[in-house]
Order: structure tokens, then sequence, then C-alpha cells
């Protein structure tokens, strides 16, 4: 049988460890979308910043893991795209992933269009041989919102939440991608104009990505999720996979961070109306106070560490909060 863990969260006093920087040219008004790797003794903590004009790029910052409070920005690794791509307003939702000796960064484009989550019309790929300099691998998306067979006219997708790889019985690696599918359109009532759901899909490459399918939807009778679900951060636990998302609900009428488990990463279990809810908003006043959202997670001594952003999706900065008195199984 498998159950929920409710984690419990420490956040840091620290927080938020990554601002805006009044000073700089590329996110000098938000800082969000946090996705976290380790490099020996080294976090890199890859994130979308944001400029005065509102162009959103994928930019780098750097810590110790002795010390993953104190990053140091080390910049822009991908700008936007040109004016009228998919990817010619926003860069944003980084998440890399190694095949092979190659690193491979997907990032979900913004067309600058007035059309809502519609605007958000594709998932792109730079490639890179050190997980910092990367070129675009063309100028197409190369996985797009209109895959799945419940919405076969939709456009919005964010990217992905975490790729995990299954060994096929020959022998050779077969990858699976979480992402949002943001099939909200404009509309005065946010649970049209903010509705998204989980889905994942299927590559042999990480190139070509099928079988797209939805794993999650939002629950009309839990107040925090009632509205969307998105942003999907996947792990295989000892017997199960887990999950950590954003919900966005009526309650708050923005994100907070659930958790769900299941037996074969399709069908996900989140236990009866929030018992779920494992970080809500913060308190009155904070940086955090409005919602909490895109949840990147690392183990770090037996525990786990999570990133994630605040107020304004981002415009407060990225924080993290480590699990308390819980090892990893």
């Amino acid at each position: 049988m498998i159950v929920l863990r409710k984690y419990k969260w420490q956040r840091d006093p620290n927080n938020p460890v990554l601002c805006p920087n009044p000073n700089s040219t590329y996110d000098c008004t938000c800082c969000m979308n946090p996705f976290v790797i380790r490099i020996k003794d080294e976090y890199r903590l890859y994130y979308a910043g944001a400029d005065r004009e509102g162009y959103h790029r994928i930019c780098l910052a750097t810590s110790l893991v002795a010390n993953p409070t104190k990053f140091t920005r080390y910049g822009v690794i991908l700008d936007v795209g040109k004016k009228g791509d998919f990817d010619g307003f926003w860069c944003v939702l980084p998440r890399v992933h190694k095949f092979g000796n190659k690193w491979y960064l997907y990032y979900t484009g913004n067309d600058g269009s007035n059309s809502g989550l519609q605007a958000f019309s594709g998932i792109g790929l730079a490639i890179g041989d050190d997980g910092i300099h990367f070129e675009r691998y063309g100028s197409n998306p190369i996985i797009t919102g209109d895959q799945t067979k419940e919405y076969p006219h939709n456009r919005g997708i964010a990217g992905p939440g975490t790729i995990l790889e299954d060994i096929q019985t020959d022998g050779s690696i077969f990858y699976r991608m979480y992402y949002t599918l943001a099939v909200g359109t404009l509309n005065s009532d946010p649970k049209i104009d903010q509705k998204k759901l989980c889905a994942v899909c299927h590559s042999i490459d990480g190139i070509h990505w099928s079988d797209h399918r939805i794993i999650m939807n939002p629950r009309e009778d839990v107040s925090n999720e009632d509205i969307a679900v998105a942003g999907p951060f996947v792990w295989r636990d000892t017997n199960c996979y887990r999950m950590f998302y954003c919900g966005i609900g009526s309650r708050w009428g923005y994100y907070s961070i659930s958790e769900a488990v299941s037996q074969d990463g399709y069908k996900w279990y989140r236990g009866e109306k929030d018992e779920n809810l494992t970080l809500t908003p913060g308190e009155p006043g904070t940086w955090e106070s409005q919602m909490v959202e895109y949840p990147s997670v690392i183990e770090e001594n037996g525990k786990l560490r999570l990133f994630y952003c605040g107020n304004g999706y981002g415009t407060t900065g990225i924080g993290t909060a480590v699990t308390l008195n819980r090892k990893i199984i």
C-alpha cells in the first residue's frame, strides 16, 4: 500500500535567497521558476529573470552545497528568440537533463500575444556541452499543447516539471517528461482563464516526444486546487512515485504546493480534501504571503531541500525550505 508522506518544512530564515536585483539588466523585476541540480559541491539554480521591459530570459545562479542560501549570479544563459517566434517575448521554466555527454535545456516560450495562457505556445530545446552554454535546437518548439486527445486544438503548454528515465527490456532508455497543459482561455472566470492540468509524454531521444497523457485535473471540491494543477515535480521512491505540484484554488486565489503519490507514475492519489497540502502561503506582509509555487526538490544529507518562488510569480524572488526529521526512504 502506498501512502502520502506528508512532509513538514522548515522555511529558511534568509528567504528569499535569490531576489530581483534592481541594478541588473536581466533580472531586476523577477526571479521565478527555479530548477536546481547538484554538480559536485555546487548547486546550479536555473531560473527565469525579467527585465524592466517585461522580457524573461533563462538565467543561472550558483551556490555551494554547504551554503545553499548564498547565490552568485552567472547571468543569462538563453536569451529570447526573434520577434514573432514562439519564444520571442519570454523564455521561462528551465529544466536541464543530461543525455549521454550532452546537456539539454528545455524551456517554455511566450510569444507576447494578448492571449493569456495560450501565449505559452510551446516547449523549446537548447543543447550544450557543459550545462551552462547552450545553442537552440531550431527556432520552433519541440512540444506543443495540442498533443492530447482531450484538447486537440489547444496551444498552451508550460515546461517540464521533471524528466525520468525508464530502462526497457532491451536495455535502452525510455524517457518520461511531466509537464503542465495550459488549457485556459481569456475569461473573467478564473476557472476558465487559469485552468491547467498535469500531463506526461514519452521519448527515446529527448527530442521527439509522443504518447501525451493527462494525469491530473483540478479537484472541484478542494478549494486550494479547484482552478488549476501545475508544475509537477516527480521522482521515484523505493516502491512508488512521488510528486510535488502547485494548485490554484478559490481558497487563496493563487498557488500553494501539494503532494501526490502513485504506483505507476500515471494514476495519482492526493488523499481526502486538502490533507496533501504541504506548503501554504506565508504570513501576511511576507515575501510569500500571496502564493508559493513552482517546486524544485533535491536530496541533501538524507532530507529534501525545496526551492520555490513567492509573491507575484517571482517578483519577490526565490526561497528555500528543508524537510524536518524526514529521511529519504
